[in-house]
């Protein structure tokens, strides 16, 4: 099947306007905040978590007379 020239000149347009617009694309299309990765509960899970090792470990080795 054989396509009119005209066709084919509207086609060759549309694809060359695409090329030209191309890498004129906005950074990213949805909008920033502050979305952090991982939620709040899991943050305050993790600190306590940290935190919490932390001052076990300083309580064992102070009541162990400090060489464990």
């Amino acid at each position: 099947m054989t396509t009119s020239r005209r066709l084919a000149d509207r086609k060759s347009a549309k694809f060359q306007k695409n090329i030209t617009k191309r890498g004129s694309v906005p950074e990213t299309t949805v909008k920033k905040g502050n979305d952090y990765p991982v939620g709040p509960m899991v943050l305050g899970f993790f600190i306590f978590v940290v935190v919490g090792s932390s001052l076990f470990q300083i309580i064992r080795t102070a009541t162990s007379g400090g060489m464990a």
